[in-house]
């Protein structure tokens, strides 16, 4: 079938990418569902940093690719070997495929599918496909989802269901901002009762993480961004303290769980800097691979501290996904908060400048129904 979607020719475009345009929008042919595929109508998809890191070459993946990880859709049609959806459910994605059958499936979400990993990193679907192309030859799937476009075929693996009363904004945000910031704090920082969190970098990932801490009641919870927007957001929504990296460092404040959500290697300094002795660095952040910190490793013995790291939240999306639907129907998961702007497809470009500019929290891409 034809569908519209963005599509990546190169990697490494300067911004301002509204005059550099890396993603264009293009026809592009989508094949039918395999035995263990859906076919689903998107309805909305999250620009998350993620896709920003693919765009600036931080993330380097193969080429052409259609992106987009973060996204919702209706289901259309489903492979024989599909039992368990039906057409016209609501399904979140996520981007990390699991066999649930290798050694790293069987660490209750710690450590990511080695399988699904492979073909994330080559662009494939499970099972080394590639149902995408057009006249030029085949494109890319951008881990497993490709969810920047009308419609997409992915593995069943790569979808939970949800509600079909859930707004599509809010299904989509479920599936990566919230699975991630959301299990970093339950899944990885696990705290316990008065213990304060804090939160280092209020992107989407990390507001995620803000509110879900915020539900808990366990203890304070304290934002760092050095965006004054983003700590005034962080208060309205329920902090019991923000502050600058500077003021933190500043005023000597400390946390037994600090939760760094930046991507930067400054910002896991500060989370490092910031953890009270006994106490866990969870890092979610997704920096290039040459990045580097510089922490003094003593500490880490003398104060018997922890460093967790925690892909996608330590998760297991369909243990985890019904979990925060169920929070943001019982009104404690505030998940709309996180959405920062209502885009078209058209707007994407514009959309990345304001990601790499650190204005957005998440910019929801809405399509037609």
């Amino acid at each position: 079938m034809k569908i519209q979607g963005a599509v990546l020719n190169r990697i490494g475009a300067e911004g301002p990418y509204a005059q550099s345009r890396p993603l264009e929008i293009r026809d592009i042919e989508l094949d039918e569902p395999g035995p263990d595929e859906v076919l689903i109508k998107i309805r909305a998809a999250g620009l998350c940093h993620s896709d920003l890191s693919v765009v600036d070459g931080n993330r380097p993946r193969p080429t052409p690719m259609l992106l987009g990880h973060e996204s919702a859709g209706i289901v259309e049609k489903v492979g024989e070997n599909i039992t368990d959806l039906d057409v016209g459910q609501q399904v979140s994605t996520v981007f990390l495929p699991r066999c649930g059958e290798c050694e790293n499936c069987q660490t209750d979400g710690k450590l990511p599918c080695t399988p699904g990993t492979a073909v994330n990193n080559s662009g494939h679907l499970v099972g080394e496909h590639i149902r995408l192309h057009d006249d030029t030859g085949e494109i890319f799937h951008h881990v497993g989802v490709s969810g920047f476009a009308t419609h997409a075929v992915l593995n069943r693996t790569s979808v939970v269901p949800v509600g079909n009363d859930v707004p599509p904004e809010i299904a989509a945000v479920l599936g990566c901002a919230v699975l991630t910031g959301g299990g970093a704090v339950l899944n990885a920082g696990q705290p316990k009762d008065g213990e304060t969190i804090m939160i280092v970098g209020l992107g989407g990932v990390g507001m995620a993480a803000l509110i879900t801490a915020l539900s808990l009641k366990k203890g304070k919870v304290i934002g760092v961004d050095a965006n004054p927007e983003k700590l005034e957001r962080a208060t309205e929504l329920g902090a019991d303290e923000v502050y600058s990296p500077a003021d933190l460092e500043e005023n000597g404040v400390r946390a037994p769980v600090v939760i760094e959500a930046a991507g930067h290697p400054k910002a896991f300094e500060t989370a490092f800097a910031a953890t009270a002795p006994g106490g866990r660095t969870v890092t979610i952040g997704l920096p290039s691979p040459d990045a580097r910190s510089s922490i003094p490793p003593l500490t880490i013995t003398a104060e018997a501290r922890t460093i967790v790291g925690s892909y996608l939240g330590s998760a297991v999306p369909s243990r985890d996904i019904p979990v925060y639907e169920k929070l943001w129907r019982e009104g404690t998961l505030p998940v709309d908060e996180l959405i920062s702007g209502r885009i078209r497809l058209d707007d994407i470009n514009e959309a990345l400048d304001k990601l790499a500019k650190g204005e957005a929290v998440r910019q929801v891409i809405l399509f037609d129904d």
